[in-house]
């Protein structure tokens, strides 16, 4: 078996790989002759302001090219390593099995398994703080600045994840002979916190990606704004599409931070060890996987691992589009629960945190104690947006959606749920009207509505 390994953000020196592919090497049982000169360290330039995700994930395609052609492999990433594969995979083999001719398909990728180890795949809460004081943060970056355009991607609710996110819940990997899996943490290193930013001891996270961050098994909402206005003159949302992502093996390791020699998922591991650490065992297993029947019994086995006994999280990603599909950026956005969907009925202590894209400015993303949010009266919840400009000759109203029942269907632990609200743009008669052809005239205090 071939097997390269991929790294997360500014990473300048492949040590930062540790002792893992030794490790692997190892202890690998003889069926997957995996050898240490079958294993492939990848080095990438995450640290350059001009060198964005795509471009990373163009330069493997020609590196994959050059050293293994058409052979089948393996791949183990770390953090932003997974974001950098899976865009590879959107780019290169992106088209239905009947697409146009040319495009290949994901049946005709030569990976056969992605095992994503504390992967990025929503981004990072970090990302927005910038780029000079995530340098600072010698602790995680050693003082190496990452690079602005794949610091861009990383942020909280970015287009890059969107659009991603969408192509992945396109495809049936197993199907095609694609195995994916996600291994992250939830332990803070106290020798890598910050005392300056909470964001590196945030719960249900591993100190840099959040669990709902990294899993792949996520949930996206259409919704479309309807004629039908309630007393107060707000209209309804309906559900036009509603998708699930492909199942993808997800396992919380214990003791297992993003970095560090003492409990980092990958740096820690010592490939002289006389047994293996939990996170090398698992590698092997998923390696291991050759069918369908193989996937479901190692995810189920992933996921029944370890009984969770601190509070769990989830995210919610919040995207605001007009009929035109272009971005609405200056908007409020209110949860409400119980069953009179009261914004004053959540759950004490629900909240967690809350960022808006400083890109986009159309998307929000909101951090919520899972556990909290379940204590929501007889399962009632929903939110409101207020969006401006709220009047005018161009405008838009306010919508409400309201869901019965079913908050844990749609709030699942350690989990991201993506809605995508499209609101109609709402144009007053003046904005053009005719009139006769006697009776002319100034006609600016048209525009004063």
């Amino acid at each position: 078996m071939k097997l390269v390994m991929v790294h997360g953000w500014s990473v300048t020196d492949t040590r930062v790989y540790g002792g893992l592919p030794e490790a692997l090497a190892r202890f690998a049982p003889e069926s997957l002759a995996l050898d240490i000169e079958h294993i492939f360290l990848g080095r990438y330039i995450s640290f350059n302001d001009e060198v964005r995700i795509t471009d990373v994930a163009d330069a493997f395609e020609r590196a994959r090219q050059e050293r293994l052609q058409d052979e089948r492999f393996a791949v183990v990433t770390h953090s932003t390593g997974a974001p950098v594969i899976r865009t590879w995979l959107a780019r290169y083999y992106a088209a239905l099995p009947q697409g146009e001719q040319g495009q290949k398909a994901l049946n005709q990728c030569p990976l056969s398994h992605l095992i994503m180890l504390a992967p990025a795949n929503h981004g990072s809460a970090l990302a927005q703080l910038g780029k000079s004081r995530l340098g600072r943060l010698k602790s995680w970056f050693d003082g190496v600045e990452p690079g602005q355009q794949i610091l861009d991607w990383l942020e909280l609710g970015s287009q890059g994840q969107h659009q991603l996110s969408r192509y992945w819940l396109s495809q049936n990997p197993v199907a095609d002979g694609l195995y994916p899996f996600v291994i992250s943490g939830e332990t803070i290193d106290s020798n890598l916190y910050d005392f300056l930013n909470s964001y590196t001891a945030e719960p249900g996270s591993d100190g840099v990606v959040r669990l709902a961050g990294a899993n792949l098994n996520y949930r996206s909402l259409e919704l479309a704004e309807t004629p039908t206005l309630d007393d107060t003159g707000r209209a309804e949302l309906s559900i036009t599409a509603d998708v699930m992502a492909p199942a993808c093996g997800f396992e919380v390791l214990p003791r297992a931070s993003h970095s560090g020699n003492k409990l980092g998922i990958m740096t820690s591991v010592n490939g002289r060890s006389p047994k293996p650490k939990p996170v090398v065992s698992r590698i092997l297993q998923c390696l291991q996987v050759g069918s369908a029947g193989d996937y479901s019994a190692l995810c189920q086995k992933m996921a029944d691992s370890r009984p969770r006994t601190g509070p769990r999280f989830t995210q919610l990603v919040v995207r605001l589009w007009d009929n035109e599909g272009e971005p609405i950026r200056d908007f409020d956005f209110l949860l409400l629960a119980g069953p009179d969907y009261d914004p004053g009925k959540l759950p004490k202590g629900f909240f967690q945190d809350r960022q808006k894209n400083q890109r986009s400015g159309n998307a929000l993303t909101l951090y919520l104690n899972h556990d909290r949010m379940l204590k929501t009266a007889q399962g009632c919840w929903g939110f409101r947006i207020i969006p401006r400009p709220d009047r005018g000759l161009a405008h838009y109203r306010q919508v409400e959606f309201r869901c019965a029942g079913h908050l844990a269907d749609y709030l699942v632990a350690d989990q991201t749920l993506m809605l995508d609200v499209h609101l109609t743009r709402h144009l007053h008669p003046h904005v053009f009207s005719l009139t006769g052809a006697n009776e002319q005239g100034d006609f600016r205090q048209l525009a004063e509505v």
